[in-house]
């Protein structure tokens, strides 16, 4: 939400009274039911159309199938008449087989459905025949039978169907000789009855239909037609029995270009009818659906305005110029400006601190201006009493539902007391670390008093024999030099023990810089050797050669390491005399210095292994359990690791890694 507080939808709208959504409902349901009403008559009106159109094609179909029926019929009575007329000239007593072949080849000639004429007599001898191929010794039983047959009737007699050479079908016809003539014979001519429907069927009704001959189960004897016809169930059939028995003639219409324009047509109206229904039907869904969003969004917006006003978290977002868009309450009571002073205003904020005003322009310009990515920094803001707080900003791009980014969106926390309380536990913690060397330094109370005795007792020695040969008058200044000399050196020792003990115990803010960790353990050895005379512990240093300086205040690390000697030695108080030694190790490893100090004692109890570092737990009877809790704080300001781990053959050896200065390592 960026902006004003304006909101781009009225939260305050009341939901729509029922008589309302009724309305809304009705004038929504409107246009589905023009478009249904209009789709019901224009489906009249197709069924009426098709209804015509079908009735039309059935007329056609008939009539077509009609004409083509007659014409078949008219070739064949053609031929009949051919032949008959033939069989009169045979009758004739100057008929003679050369007068026969002349006729019978003009038959044949005009005739082409008539493929063979044959002269044959009463006693089923061939007198002549056309094409001469056919003879005597050739001739079929079946035309002397058609012949007999013929000269019992009056009218030409048809034999059955046959399938001649390439597969055409064919018929046999036969008219008998007229009474009066020798023998009284008959003439049999051949027809291809495939030919006769491929020649008499005319284009423009091969265009259209697919003309068959058929047997009575429908099976295709013979046919003319270019493809398939589309609906097998629309033909119209004629008996074509007589003349050939057990026929019909079927004629089937195709699909004309016409009929699939117009039912492209009816497709086509029915598809944008369809169309207008469903865009409709998903427009009224997208009103329903936008409506239940604008409900849900008037919820949501209730929801986050109030979960905004509920927020200790002040934010605020900004354009890309850094101008102001929006702030939330919380923001407005950190700074304590409304936020009618706020939003909308540029650079500077009335919450900048006058002092800091450049330097806070600076960086506002540089996170503007540079790198679109998350940032965070701490910095003081000023209300608008006066007082100053400090306050912590995490800050990240203002990225809008197109991937646009316009502007910066940032959450303020106001961090005062945070930094108050984080100061007092760093205060409370330098604190203990120092009450933890006060009790290390009232431990050793008595071997350093025994320490400091004996450079007293030298200096006070070399003091009162001075004072004797001076008195007695028997004093050589190259003497007198040595035991003074010797009496300074002395004093220094002592001055030396009390500086340490002056630095380890005095109050100071933690100082970091190089530091040889060499030199820490010889000077840490040195000062805990006093209180390992004393138990009869023999401290071992292996100290590796030229390792790098690291970061770190010496006197914590001092702190660190004398506690982990003088844990070691205690724990060790038990171990034979001879097994009293602590190793105390010092090796690069990596991009760090580990310092180690392992001690032969019985070891760390499993049961507290994983606590040993936690505030309270100690393993000694008498102990408070803060020592190494303390170290590993230490160890940890210092960016380093403390880790205790078992030593091979009894005792523990207790770690200390600190990383190497950086200016080390690169080099």
């Amino acid at each position: 939400m960026i902006g004003e507080r304006t909101p781009i939808i009225d939260h305050d709208l009341e939901p729509l009274p029922a008589t309302a959504r009724w309305r809304d409902t009705v004038l929504s349901a409107m246009p589905v039911v023009a478009i249904l009403l209009l789709i019901a008559v224009l489906a009249l009106i197709v069924a009426f159309l098709d209804g015509e159109d079908r009735e039309r094609a059935r007329t056609a179909l008939i009539s077509d199938a009609l004409w083509v029926e007659q014409t078949l019929r008219f070739q064949l009575a053609t031929d009949e008449d051919s032949v008959a007329r033939l069989a009169i000239d045979v009758a004739a007593p100057e008929a003679s087989p050369a007068r026969f072949r002349e006729r019978a080849r003009l038959i044949v000639a005009n005739n082409p459905e008539v493929t063979a004429v044959a002269w044959i007599e009463a006693d089923g001898d061939v007198r002549a025949a056309v094409p001469d191929l056919v003879d005597a010794g050739a001739l079929p039983a079946r035309l002397p039978d058609l012949a007999r047959r013929a000269s019992f009737s009056a009218r030409p007699v048809y034999g059955d169907l046959r399938r001649g050479e390439g597969g055409q079908l064919t018929v046999d016809l036969a008219v008998a000789v007229p009474e009066g003539a020798d023998g009284r014979g008959a003439v049999v001519a051949v027809v291809s009855v495939s030919g006769l429907v491929k020649r008499y069927v005319p284009w423009w009704i091969a265009e259209r239909y697919a003309v068959r001959l058929v047997d009575s189960s429908g099976r295709i004897l013979t046919e003319k037609a270019r493809v398939e016809p589309s609906d097998r169930d629309v033909v119209h059939r004629i008996s074509f029995d007589p003349p050939l028995r057990g026929t019909e003639l079927a004629v089937a219409p195709y699909r004309a270009a016409g009929d699939r324009a117009g039912y492209a047509l009816y497709a086509a109206v029915a598809g944008l009818s369809a169309l207008a229904i469903l865009s409709l039907v998903l427009l009224q869904r997208h009103v329903a659906r936008r409506r239940l969003t604008e409900q849900k969004l008037r919820t949501e917006t209730a929801f986050r305005r109030a979960m905004e006003d509920s927020l200790t978290v002040g934010m605020r977002a900004r354009d890309p110029n850094g101008r102001i868009l929006y702030v939330n309450p919380a923001f407005c009571r950190m700074v304590g400006h409304p936020a009618e002073a706020l939003v909308g205003r540029d650079p500077p904020m009335p919450y900048w601190l006058p002092d800091e005003l450049d330097a806070t322009r600076a960086r506002h310009d540089a996170q503007i201006h540079g790198e679109l990515k998350p940032t965070s920094w701490e910095t003081r803001f000023r209300r608008a009493d006066g007082s100053v707080f400090d306050a912590l900003l995490y800050e990240a791009p203002l990225v809008d539902g197109d991937g646009t980014v316009r502007g910066w969106m940032g959450s303020i926390i106001d961090i005062t007391e945070r930094k108050a309380a984080a100061a007092f536990a760093q205060r409370q913690a330098e604190s203990l670390q120092r009450s933890a060397r006060l009790v290390t330094l009232g431990e050793m109370a008595t071997s350093l008093a025994h320490e400091l005795n004996q450079p007293l007792a030298a200096i006070s020695s070399y003091a009162a024999g001075s004072l004797n040969l001076i008195r007695r008058g028997e004093a050589e200044r190259a003497a007198i030099e040595g035991a003074l000399e010797k009496l300074s050196a002395q004093a220094q020792r002592a001055g030396g023990i009390i500086r340490r003990i002056q630095d380890f115990v005095k109050k100071r803010e933690p100082r970091f810089g190089p530091v040889d960790l060499a030199d820490v353990v010889r000077e840490t050895i040195a000062f805990a050797s006093i209180d390992a005379r004393t138990a009869g512990l023999r401290i071992d240093a292996e100290l590796e050669p030229d390792l790098p300086p690291v970061r770190a205040d010496r006197i914590l690390v001092e702190q660190v390491l004398l506690n982990l000697v003088r844990n070691g030695a205690e724990a060790m108080a038990a171990v034979p005399a001879d097994r009293r030694v602590l190793t105390v190790t010092l090796a690069r490893d990596g991009a760090e210095v580990a310092l180690e100090v392992a001690d032969r004692g019985p070891g760390i109890d499993p049961a507290v292994a994983d606590r040993l570092f936690d505030a309270f737990v100690s393993t000694k009877a008498d102990g408070m359990g803060i020592g190494l809790n303390i170290c590993r704080t230490i160890v940890e300001l210092h960016r380093g690791r403390l880790q205790h781990r078992p030593r091979p053959g009894g005792g523990t050896v207790f770690t200390v890694a600190l990383p190497v200065l950086v200016e080390d390592v690169a080099a």
